[in-house]
């Protein structure tokens, strides 16, 4: 049985870590290199470094934030934000990451998951998809550029095609949870679980060991959180004590 796994997500804006609600009204949640430290002490499995203003203002992903939140890890890192090349993901490899994440440019040009997964290996590569749910439907509809780009396309299509093209991994984000702490969307989890056999990181509206228990049952791999972690509500490591005590296979 495969481990699963808790990943303390890092959202960075100039340098800093940013957390919001449905990715606006972002706030300060302080240093991300001293905040990776800490959540490796604690026991995380991975940490994950967003860039979340990177696609936006056309721009990569700040390299020297991620060269110093490498310095402080020896966990798994995966970066992402702004990545639109196969040189912008080789600098963030060079630069300490061990997986980039990629979202607005592989919508936009679907062929570089393909080419990040044969130079680098789809180890390394990991499709961000970030869904909310459409009013008129069931459906999932994909959004880019941090959220503002309403795509058309359906959310379990696109998994499908990033797996195909050879994403080795989805960073799953519901947009309509964000930053809500009203637990993760499972519908959205189910959906693409069903859909791929690739491994999945859930994302969006965890506030408990509770939301983080549902959705590793509804198919995820792994679950991400940010500002329960950022505002000291809990910690990794208690969160990985509660999840052993329900049965969850973690690293302890």
């Amino acid at each position: 049985m495969l481990m699963r796994r808790v990943i303390p997500c890092l959202d960075v804006r100039d340098g800093r870590i940013v957390k919001g609600v449905r990715f606006a009204g972002l706030r300060d949640a302080g240093d991300p290199v001293e905040r990776a430290a800490i959540y490796e002490a604690e026991g995380a499995d991975e940490i994950v470094v967003l860039d979340v203003s990177a696609s936006p203002q056309g721009r990569a992903t700040q390299v020297d934030v991620v060269r110093a939140v490498r310095a402080v890890l020896s966990i798994p890192l995966t970066v992402g934000g702004g990545v639109r090349s196969i040189d912008d993901a080789s600098r963030l490899l060079d630069a300490g990451a061990d997986k980039v994440s990629i979202n607005t440019a592989a919508v936009e040009r679907p062929e570089l998951l393909a080419e990040i997964a044969r130079r680098f290996g789809t180890q390394c590569t990991v499709i961000a998809i970030d869904a909310a749910a459409r009013s008129d439907s069931a459906e999932y509809e994909v959004l880019t550029l941090s959220g503002s780009h309403p795509t058309g396309l359906s959310a379990i299509e696109w998994a499908q095609r990033a797996a195909t093209l050879g994403a080795g991994e989805v960073l799953l984000t519901s947009f309509d949870r964000d930053g809500t702490r009203l637990g993760y969307d499972l519908g959205l989890i189910g959906a693409i679980a069903g859909a791929v056999a690739i491994p999945i990181i859930a994302s969006g509206g965890a506030a408990s060991t509770d939301h983080m228990v549902e959705a590793l049952r509804a198919g995820a791999d792994a679950v991400l959180a940010a500002s329960i972690f950022h505002d000291s509500e809990t910690t990794v490591s208690h969160i990985k004590q509660e999840l052993h005590a329900r049965g969850i296979h973690i690293r302890r």
